[in-house]
């Protein structure tokens, strides 16, 4: 099942998607953490952090380096595709 959202280029599938924003990114690894049957508490216990700090990269929640990661992104050129492996 094919999602568009936003522009027609941009693309999510069940298995990847493209990445142009902090929020497109959040979204995917939220989708991917939940077909995975994991809370956002099992995750962030596994990573050592907090479940706050899952759940404010899910919703792609502005920071300077993600700002600026996206911003040089675009800057070059560059497209971002995320993709579910195992």
């Amino acid at each position: 099942m094919l999602l568009k959202a936003g522009k027609a280029e941009d693309v999510m599938t069940d298995e990847w998607a493209a990445v142009r924003t902090p929020e497109d990114l959040g979204r995917f690894l939220a989708r991917t953490r939940t077909d995975r049957g994991l809370t956002q508490e099992a995750l962030a216990e596994e990573l050592g952090v907090s479940r706050r700090y899952v759940s404010e990269i899910e919703n792609g929640k502005p920071g300077l380096y993600t700002e600026r990661l996206f911003q040089m992104l675009r800057l070059l050129g560059v497209r971002l595709r995320a993709e579910q492996i195992g």
